[in-house]
């Protein structure tokens, strides 16, 4: 990610917050969802793995503008779930997060489902 910044002007500074920060944050988030089994890394974070590249928060993409963001997440979800409700938790949970964090407020928060993880066993039966 680009070192871009939402910027608040205080009485005594400003107040940086990098969207690195802002990624991080909705990675936890995301995580800590029941039936979210991991974040997904996109093709372009996966290429940045390869060469080395920091990628903090991976499986997220943040836009800032003046005082709100736009999240995009992408997740890997456990089968035999609700994908749907699995992914409106995590809208809920992602936004509630960076919003008590950080003031900002998130005007969307896309859920992209990349994934669906089988449980081992029953990968062995079938």
């Amino acid at each position: 990610m680009s070192e871009k910044y939402l910027v608040d002007t205080a009485s005594a500074g400003d107040v940086k917050i990098s969207e690195d920060v802002l990624a991080t944050i909705s990675v936890l988030a995301a995580e800590s969802v029941d039936g979210v089994v991991k974040m997904q890394a996109s093709l372009k974070s996966s290429v940045t793995d390869i060469l080395g590249v920091k990628n903090v928060g991976r499986g997220v993409k943040v836009s800032v503008g003046e005082q709100e963001a736009v999240i995009d997440t992408h997740i890997t979800v456990e089968y035999g779930r609700n994908i749907v409700e699995i992914a409106k938790v995590v809208q809920e949970k992602v936004k509630e997060a960076i919003e008590n964090m950080t003031g900002l407020e998130v005007v969307e928060i896309n859920v992209h489902v990349s994934g669906i993880a089988v449980p081992e066993k029953e990968k062995v039966r079938n």
